[in-house]
């Protein structure tokens, strides 16, 4: 199933650790902006995501990086639901500019999978996420 619905928008404001040797923000804090934003996503939920049998795994992540990013700047990070599976799901997510998000800093996704802690195996993705994606 294809989805495209806006899940949340979270605002950042960059810190000075974010900065790299060239003084623009490092390509690994890009990381740290999408998982932000799946967190607080994933605390507005009204059910389980997460239990003693099923978590989540960051299975994959494609990032492409459109514009440099410099200190000071407030971005926000758009979350989007792009693909429900039967174990997986896949968030489309965007770093723009907090003033304008015409200005794209990055753009991509990532694959969460639902798995069993204990064997590592894939389980069936929770109602919570499949409902709060599909709404």
């Amino acid at each position: 199933m294809i989805q495209t619905r806006l899940l949340i928008t979270t605002p950042i404001e960059l810190r000075w650790r974010d900065l790299d040797a060239l003084n623009h923000v490092n390509n690994a804090s890009f990381l740290t902006y999408f998982e932000e934003a799946r967190l607080r996503w994933f605390a507005t939920l009204p059910g389980p995501w997460s239990a003693s049998g099923y978590s989540p795994v960051l299975a994959a992540v494609q990032i492409n990086y459109r514009r440099q990013l410099t200190w000071p700047c407030s971005v926000q990070v758009e979350l989007s639901c792009e693909r429900i599976g039967n174990a997986s799901l896949t968030l489309a997510h965007r770093l723009v500019a907090a003033a304008s998000n015409d200005t794209v800093f990055a753009d991509g996704t990532s694959v969460l999978v639902w798995v069993d802690p204990e064997t590592g195996k894939p389980v069936a993705l929770p109602e919570t996420i499949r409902r709060a994606c599909a709404d």
